[in-house]
């Protein structure tokens, strides 16, 4: 499934791939890949027992998805261990794990999309003309169901940083 016109890139219309996330279903599955000693995944089985915000960007390489993580990571200073916070890209999670290390970035982990793209598919965030993640951030529940899912129409733009941060505070 495609649907047209929900984003733009520089006022350009984007297809999106996959089915709008809908608040009350259950997350759809995935798996992501990081960099520590290895490779290693996440997955939303290893999600569950806490809230969960998902901070999804088309590359940490670029301004807006390195303010949007940043802007995230201090945010989630004070909730600390309360929450899962996972920035998903792209990006190798080798390019991750420097990016994150050099900015400081503690209070969330990164997952790379990388492999199979389901994650875009699943959650309906990929763009299709780009082969990129759209600029999205998804609340999960302790339980795992969706709460809060905003797709931010322009990708140049950022996220509303309270809506979600709100959403997120309201499951603990």
């Amino acid at each position: 499934m495609s649907r047209s016109g929900v984003i733009t890139f520089k006022g350009n219309p984007l297809t999106l791939a996959g089915e709008e996330l809908q608040v009350g279903q259950a997350a759809p599955d995935f798996t992501l890949h990081y960099y520590d000693d290895g490779l290693k995944t996440i997955t939303p089985a290893d999600l569950k027992g806490k809230p969960t915000i998902l901070n999804v960007v088309p590359s940490l390489d670029t301004p807006v998805c390195a303010t949007q993580t940043k802007k995230f990571n201090e945010e989630l200073g004070t909730l600390g261990e309360q929450v899962n916070a996972v920035t998903v890209s792209l990006d190798l999670p080798f390019a991750q794990g420097r990016f994150c290390g050099a900015e400081g970035i503690t209070n969330l982990r990164w997952g790379s999309a990388y492999q199979n793209r389901t994650f875009g598919q699943n959650y309906g965030v990929l763009i299709e003309e780009l082969k990129l993640l759209t600029r999205a951030v998804v609340v999960l529940d302790a339980d795992g169901k969706v709460t809060y899912a905003e797709i931010v129409p322009e990708v140049t733009a950022e996220p509303n940083y309270g809506a979600a941060l709100a959403a997120l505070k309201r499951q603990l």
